[in-house]
């Protein structure tokens, strides 16, 4: 099986977010199953200097606006094809925005070029290759469907992925021309989404399958608290769509092997690293549990909700590091509660150190307002730092609450709370310090949760399982 993943960003080559982390991961997770995954990504700059090997399969005399070639090459284990597209990439910030932060007004052009050229490469082949499925994730990719459409390529079947439904690439329709669309195919029906253009509409009108990267969020999409406008098209399709749950790369987060952190096995030896973490950040030693955050700082993460409850942790005795950047405001907020001895703030990203973090704390907060997957919470089940999650999207489907049946049974992994308050916070966290000043208990619930599976087996041979019965039924 031939797979094209088109995607905007790569772990560990370019990330922003779990999409990176995701679409690195999948192609290996898949070998196993029989599927050969490619993957197409931007040349951003600092995508470029990273290849091996590349080699010029294709050049296009006008990709939206300049000169491109196509590159196939490999880096870090994977198989890419790369656009190299300096007027569209070869810049510097994130993939999405200037070093000022703000988004290049030119995204709607330099995403469609991405979902351009993966349709151009599933209709016509290159370098010998063709897919037999295009796979694109999020509305940087939506458009794929309609290019396909426009080549006339009906023998290749299409996925879209939705990592995040609330980001939709919505523009004017004055763009129409510009991004190459079939005015004709501006309608409920195709791309049209109240008024604008939008690729993820495209995709999710136009795709033969949709997943989303949990099922409970597979649910919650129909609803209108977390459709985001689009809970009636997710309604309208709702028997192509599967939810199938993320996994983590559990040998990159393996604490027995991971080289960022002091290693343990079992988590006894927790405490070495919880120690290591409190040096590093100048906490001292305290009485109860240590929480670690590591997240984007927006309002959907919740964070808010950790500032007005961390007076109840610091009184129980408890400490707060966090490891995150975003809002000026939450990042602001969360400097000003440093002040605190029993609170470190870290603004900004460093992988190593998120690792030291998840490794040292006895506890992950995810306090989520709505999480379609969330990796971190998967990540502190590896490292046995007990994951205190709302209870929506993935973390419900990862998390296996501390109630009094599943301590018994000897299954519980973590403690939910809804709704997604700041009573509700306050209560988990109450809960947090009564099982954690509990050693027996405690011990077990970090047992548990290094024990749960989170690796890719399931998730890769349920994709492999799609992508089979779509090309069948084509």
């Amino acid at each position: 099986m031939q797979v094209l993943s088109v995607a905007s960003e790569c772990a560990p080559l370019v990330k922003t977010g779990g999409l990176a982390d995701v679409t690195g991961a999948l192609p290996g997770a898949l070998k196993g199953a029989g599927v050969r995954m490619r993957t197409l990504l931007p040349g951003y700059a600092a995508v470029m200097p990273a290849l091996q090997d590349p080699v010029a399969v294709a050049h296009l005399d006008d990709l939206f606006g300049g000169p491109a070639t196509l590159f196939e090459a490999h880096s870090h284990g994977l198989d890419l094809l790369v656009i190299d597209a300096p007027h569209l990439y070869g810049r510097s910030g994130n993939p999405y925005a200037g070093p000022d932060g703000r988004d290049w007004p030119d995204n709607p052009e330099r995403f469609a070029a991405l979902s351009w050229v993966g349709a151009h490469v599933a209709a016509h082949g290159v370098g010998g290759w063709r897919p037999q499925v295009l796979h694109g994730h999020d509305w940087q990719a939506g458009f794929m469907t309609e290019y396909l459409r426009g080549f006339g390529a009906g023998d290749v079947r299409t996925v879209l992925t939705i990592h995040n439904i609330a980001f939709t690439g919505a523009t004017d329709r004055s763009r129409i021309d510009a991004l190459r669309l079939d005015p004709w195919r501006f309608h409920p029906e195709g791309y049209e989404f109240y008024g604008a253009v939008s690729p993820l509409k495209a995709g999710l009108m136009g795709a033969d399958a949709l997943t989303t990267v949990s099922p409970s969020y597979a649910e919650e999409l129909m609803t209108p608290e977390f459709g985001m406008g689009l809970d009636g098209v997710m309604r309208h399709r709702q028997g192509a769509l599967t939810g199938i749950l993320n996994g983590i790369d559990d040998a990159m987060w393996n604490p027995a092997t991971d080289p960022a952190i002091i290693r343990y096995d079992d988590p006894a030896d927790k405490r070495h690293a919880k120690a290591a973490l409190q040096a590093q950040l100048g906490l001292p030693q305290a009485a109860g549990p240590l929480c670690v955050i590591v997240s984007r700082m927006t309002h959907q993460k919740g964070l808010d909700l950790v500032l007005q409850t961390l007076p109840d942790l610091l009184a129980q005795g408890g400490q707060l590091a966090v490891l995150g950047s975003g809002d000026p405001g939450l990042e602001e907020a969360f400097r000003q509660a440093a002040q605190d001895p029993n609170v470190a703030v870290r603004i900004g990203y460093d992988e190593a150190f998120s690792h030291r973090l998840i490794a040292g704390g006895d506890a992950i907060l995810v306090p989520s307002r709505f999480e379609p997957c969330g990796l971190t919470q998967m990540y502190g089940l590896r490292y046995g730092t007990v994951p205190v999650v709302a209870l929506t999207g993935g973390l419900a489907d990862t998390v296996i609450p501390a109630s009094p049946a599943a301590l018994s049974q000897g299954v519980a992994t973590g403690i939910q709370f809804a709704p997604v308050t700041a009573g509700a916070l306050r209560s988990a966290l109450a809960r947090l310090g009564t099982l954690y000043r509990d050693p027996d208990t405690w011990s077990r619930l970090q047992r548990n949760a290094m024990a749960q599976p989170v690796g890719w087996s399931r998730s890769a041979r349920a994709y492999a399982d799609l992508y089979e019965n779509l090309t069948h039924r084509g």
